[in-house]
């Protein structure tokens, strides 16, 4: 297919410094919980991008000195030479199909604890960082100021020497040094480095300076910079300081690539953000510099993209996690293919990768962070090895994604659905609160499968053990998802909870297909995730008290890892939801509960009409164990052990890549292994 001619101004090149980006694409620097670790995964998966059409390639932060050492997280490292052939791979792989490649360096000052190198933090003031970690940095002097420039050039030089096209100045988040040196918050200094802004600015344009100095000949010089920080006149606001930070240093750089921060902000979910969020902070940037502007915004919308720069917000795209959605997404609009996108959803499953320290996946595109190890590309897959036929029971993440798969290897497929709609748990968890972008796993993979004459899809269809003895699939796959548990079984209950088999107890499945409750209404959370969050937000807004009990320290304390934990407890604050912590649920009665606290067993009463219990699934595996004695079956996804939307894509999509392959009597994925040193 041809190119809608709209989107012509988006594969226009850019002209950045000394070199010339192919398109307006840009995959803004990411985490990927891989890096200095892994860096044959890390090159693979950045060179998919560069296939997948994104003109311009980063890598996450690259640590530039041991002085300034991020484990326990696997990001990138610049510290002496010995790290130049890591990151020539990433480049090389980059260049191979045309795109530049940029590096972010970073300092983290007072926000780095050093656990692996011990050496003692240093920041623009004696500060304490936010890890929780009992750790202070101390306050640079100025010889510890020319250190750091002196690495900073030292590491832009190495940069240079690995192959790098873009050389990063780095002020985005609260992450940076540069970034303490510009904020009244953290610089306390009254030498000529703090008080006012110009001072506080100082570092930040010495360090662009140095940077342009050393390898601004065939490097173009980036700067990414926080503009807000969403603090009001507590931190840097885009009307003020933000804006005055421009002004001074507009023609300097060669590029501006502007954000807000924290992080949390930055790369806010689909539950709470919409798509473009960004552009009333940032939209102002172009209007003072002549240079190239590069921002985010969650874009997966080529018309949104095409806006963007024809109202002069933004001249490049940039994107993390829909270039981690779909790597291929330039590719798709340039090629008239814009119905194939595989559009993020925003729940930051890619950022816990980094947060748990493990490596990238995604919900949407379960090829991420296995195009190495495992050889997986997110478009290829082998053709189909044998004629057979495969009946998919069930139309959850997993059957769909596994039904998809195997259709576009070849063979033909029969799925078959209980219900009267696709989906699974995905068409009925993007009807609860904040949560309909995630209908999109269930759009992609439908849509596809609607293009394939290979695939059979068949609603209202409840299968029992006849039935599929009947049917004669050479294959069959079960993936007939789980349900909530009735018991109280969980993290924090072994057994069964005393009173779980009143008539006032409720699951989420409950809650979901529209049983209306009596208040007060308890919901006791031990799932942790984003589950007991959305729940109290429903029942909460149909005008029932409720009070949420977990367990944990705060409310669904797993996203933490997705960085959304605090925008969940203060909207369900806001609505007038109390949250009980560091309470287990001891027994249920038919007016009231009794709470346990988990460090003194004291027992409390709270009044309750209804108790709804989100603690663990049980798979649906009834069909399973009626066909396990007479017929080859395999369960995947949830009807095997319940876990997250995405472990049940990969597990769909992995069933389909093995079919039919040979088995593996080893590890089934490459590895890297360190080198061992002298000894």
């Amino acid at each position: 297919m041809s190119r809608d001619s709209r989107y012509d101004i988006l594969f226009e090149p850019v002209k950045i410094g000394p070199v010339t980006a192919r398109n307006r694409f840009y995959q803004v620097p990411h985490c990927n919980g891989m890096g200095h670790l892994h860096p044959s995964s890390t090159a693979a998966m950045r060179r998919t991008k560069a296939e997948g059409g994104w003109a311009v390639v980063c890598t996450e932060e690259c640590e530039i000195h041991f002085k300034s050492d991020v484990s326990p997280h696997a990001e990138e490292r610049l510290w002496d030479d010995s790290d130049i052939p890591h990151l020539k791979r990433m480049t090389d792989a980059v260049h191979e199909h045309g795109s530049l490649a940029g590096v972010e360096l970073v300092f983290q000052g007072h926000e780095t604890t050093n656990l692996y190198s011990r050496e003692v933090p240093m920041g623009v003031s004696d500060l304490i960082g936010s890890a929780y970690h009992p750790v202070q940095a101390y306050a640079m002097d100025k010889s510890d100021i020319r250190d750091v420039r002196r690495w900073h050039r030292e590491a832009a030089i190495r940069a240079k020497q690995a192959g790098f096209d873009i050389v990063y100045a780095y002020a985005g988040h609260n992450l940076s040094l540069p970034m303490h040196f510009l904020s009244r918050r953290f610089n306390e200094r009254t030498d000529e480095y703090g008080g006012s802004l110009e001072n506080r600015v100082r570092f930040f344009r010495e360090i662009i300076e140095d940077t342009k100095e050393a390898v601004g000949d065939t490097c173009a010089v980036a700067v990414r910079l926080a503009v807000d920080e969403l603090l009001g006149a507590d931190g840097i606001t885009a009307q003020e300081e933000g804006r005055e930070i421009v002004e001074m240093l507009a023609e300097l750089p060669d590029l501006w690539d502007v954000n807000i921060s924290d992080w949390s902000n930055d790369s806010e979910t689909s539950r709470f953000g919409e798509e473009g969020a960004q552009e009333k902070y940032v939209g102002f940037v172009k209007s003072l510099t002549t240079k190239p502007v590069v921002g985010v915004g969650r874009f997966t919308s080529p018309d949104a993209m095409v806006s963007q720069v024809k109202r002069g917000v933004l001249d490049m795209i940039g994107a993390a996690r829909p270039s981690i959605a779909d790597p291929f997404l330039p590719y798709k609009i340039e090629h008239g293919n814009v119905d194939d996108i595989r559009e993020c959803i925003g729940c930051n499953i890619c950022v816990s990768g980094d947060n748990t320290i493990s490596p990238i996946r995604c919900t949407q595109n379960p090829t991420m962070g296995e195009e190495w190890r495992r050889g997986w590309h997110p478009e290829i897959i082998p053709e189909k090895k044998s004629n057979s036929r495969i009946l998919v029971v069930g139309s959850g993440p997993a059957g769909l994604e596994c039904t998809r798969s195997l259709g576009n290897r070849g063979y033909e497929v029969v799925l078959a659905e209980a219900g009267t709609e696709l989906g699974g748990r995905v068409a009925r968890e993007s009807r609860l609160p904040g949560l309909a972008a995630w209908g999109r796993v269930r759009d992609y993979r439908v849509g596809q499968i609607n293009t394939m004459t290979n695939v059979e899809v068949y609603l209202d269809s409840k299968l029992d053990a006849a039935h599929v003895k009947e049917f004669g699939a050479d294959h069959v796959v079960l993936a007939t998802g789980a349900s909530w548990r009735r018991n109280g079984m969980g993290r924090a209950n072994c057994k069964a909870i005393p009173g779980n088999d009143s008539a006032n107890v409720y699951t989420p499945d409950d809650i979901i297909n529209g049983v209306d409750v009596k208040g007060p209404v308890i919901i006791f959370d031990d799932d942790h995730f984003y589950m007991g969050g959305v729940i109290a937000e429903l029942i909460r807004s149909r005008g029932h008290e409720v009070l949420l009990v977990t367990p944990a320290a705060d409310v669904s304390t797993w996203t933490h890892h997705t960085l959304e934990q605090a925008r969940i407890q203060k909207r369900l604050m806001q609505m007038g939801i109390d949250i009980v912590p560091t309470q287990n649920l001891a027994a249920i009665h038919s007016d009231h509960v009794d709470l346990k606290c988990v460090y003194t067993d004291r027992i409390t009463k709270r009044e309750a009409n209804s108790i709804v219990l989100i603690t663990m699934r049980l798979p649906n595996d009834e069909l399973y164990r009626s066909l396990m004695d007479n017929l080859p079956v395999t369960r995947i996804g949830d009807a095997l052990a319940p876990a997250t939307i995405a472990h049940a894509v990969y597990a769909g999509h992995r069933y389909a890549r093995e079919l039919d392959e040979p088995e593996c009597d080893g590890v089934p994925f490459k590895r890297e292994l360190a080198m061992l040193g002298e000894f």
